[in-house]
C-alpha cells in the first residue's frame, strides 16, 4: 500500500487551515463525506444507512484514527495508508468511534460544517481521476441495463438490474429510483411492482472511493427536452468561480418561466447543487452562500412534470466536463454540452437517435 499522496498532504493542510481559524484546536471528523474525503476515498461504512466505522481526530500532533475494533483489521489491510494504520486506536464495538473520539477535547465537525465544505469543494487531481472513472462506469452500467429492458418489466426488476450492474463495478447503489409511465408525477419514485410502460425514468446515485455520481436517464417515448436543458444551462451559467451558490440557484430558478414552465416549478422539487463526497454538498437553496470554485463538481437536476435532467459535471477551467457519459447512449450537443436523449426500447435505437441528434445539434 503506497504512502500519502500529494492530494492527501494538501487535504491535511486544508484541514490545518480550518483548525488555525479555530485557534489551533483539534478537530474531530465524523461524517462519511469528511472522513472519506480526508482519507482519499477510504470506505467508511458497513451498512449504507449506518454511521462511519471510524472517526479522525486532527491535531498538531497529527491524525488519530478511532476505529471500531471489529472493523480495524479489514480497514488496515484494505483501506488505510501504512502511516494511518500506525495511528489507529481500536474502539470496542459497542462504543461508536465518534463517541470514543469525542472524549478528547476537540471541535466537533458540525461546528465548522461550512468551512469543511469549502475545504473539500476544489477537487484535487486524484479525486478528479477517480471521479471520471466513476462517472464513466455509472453511465456504462445504465447503458448496459436500460439498453435491453422491456416495457413489460417491473420497476423493481429494473432497479435490481441497475443495482447489480453498479455493484459489479464496485459502486454502492445509494439511490436507485424508477418511474414507469403510470408514475411520472413522482419526483422521487421508489421502485414498485408496477410495469415500465411506454416511458420510464431511472435515477441513480452511486458511490465509489467515497465519491458519488448522480445521473438520470429516460427510456421509451421521447419528449421535447430542450426547454429543460435551457433551465439546466442557466444553472450552469450561474455556477462560475467566485459566485455564491445562492446566485447560481437564483439564475437557474428564474429560467423556468423563460423556457415556458410555471415560474414556481422550482418549488416542487430540489434543484441539486454541488456534489462530490456527498450526494449534494450542499443542496442549493436561496440561502446557501458557499463560494463556487474551479474543479468543483455539480449535479443540477431541474425537473418539471414528466421531465428531468441530471448528470454529474466538473467545473474545469476550460468549461464544463460531463462525467456521467457513455458514447453508446444517444445524445445531442446542446450549447456545447452533450445531453442524453430518451433511449428507444430494444437496444437498437441508436440509428434513429443519431438521426434525431443530427437534426438537433446546437453548439
Amino acid at each position: 500500500m503506497a504512502g500519502a499522496s500529494e492530494d492527501r498532504v494538501e487535504k491535511q493542510e486544508r484541514v490545518a487551515r480550518v483548525r488555525r481559524e479555530l485557534g489551533g484546536e483539534p478537530l474531530l471528523l465524523t461524517s462519511h463525506e469528511a472522513v472519506s474525503w480526508y482519507l482519499d476515498g477510504a470506505r467508511t461504512h458497513v451498512s449504507l444507512a449506518g454511521p462511519p466505522v471510524l472517526a479522525v481526530l486532527a491535531s498538531d500532533a497529527g491524525d488519530t484514527l478511532f476505529v471500531a475494533d471489529n472493523e480495524a483489521d479489514r480497514l488496515i489491510a484494505e483501506e488505510l495508508l501504512p502511516e494511518d494504520a500506525e495511528r489507529v486506536i481500536r474502539v470496542p464495538w459497542w462504543t461508536p468511534p465518534s463517541i470514543a473520539a469525542a472524549e478528547h477535547a476537540a471541535v466537533p465537525e458540525a461546528d465548522v460544517a461550512a468551512a469543511l465544505r469549502a475545504a473539500r469543494a476544489r477537487l484535487l487531481p486524484g479525486d478528479r481521476g477517480r471521479y471520471r472513472a466513476l462517472g464513466r462506469e455509472t453511465a456504462e452500467a445504465l447503458t448496459d441495463v436500460l439498453g435491453v429492458v422491456d416495457p413489460a418489466e417491473s420497476e423493481r426488476m429494473v432497479a435490481a438490474e441497475v443495482s447489480a450492474a453498479l455493484v459489479t463495478r464496485g459502486i454502492d447503489p445509494l439511490v436507485v429510483l424508477v418511474a414507469g409511465a403510470a408514475r411520472q408525477g413522482f419526483r422521487h419514485p421508489l421502485p414498485t411492482a408496477g410495469v415500465l410502460g411506454d416511458r420510464v425514468m431511472v435515477v441513480v446515485c452511486g458511490r465509489k472511493n467515497g465519491l458519488i455520481a448522480n445521473a438520470t436517464r429516460w427510456i421509451g417515448e421521447p419528449v421535447d427536452d430542450e426547454p429543460l436543458w435551457g433551465v439546466e444551462r442557466a444553472f450552469l451559467d450561474g455556477s462560475v468561480p467566485g459566485a455564491r451558490l445562492s446566485d447560481a440557484f437564483a439564475a437557474g430558478t428564474a429560467a423556468y418561466a423563460r423556457f415556458g414552465f410555471d415560474a414556481d416549478e422550482w418549488r416542487r422539487h430540489h434543484q441539486g447543487g454541488p456534489t462530490g463526497y456527498a450526494g449534494r454538498d450542499p443542496r442549493a437553496t436561496a440561502s446557501t452562500d458557499d463560494v463556487i470554485v474551479e474543479h468543483q463538481a455539480f449535479a443540477w437536476n431541474p425537473t418539471a412534470p414528466g421531465v428531468k435532467v441530471e448528470d454529474t459535471m466538473l467545473l474545469a477551467p476550460e468549461g464544463w466536463e460531463v462525467l456521467t457519459v457513455d458514447d453508446r447512449w444517444p445524445s445531442v450537443d446542446y450549447e456545447g454540452l452533450r445531453r442524453p436523449l430518451a433511449r428507444p426500447y430494444g437496444g437498437t435505437g441508436e440509428a434513429g437517435a443519431d438521426a434525431e441528434a443530427e437534426a438537433f445539434v446546437r453548439c
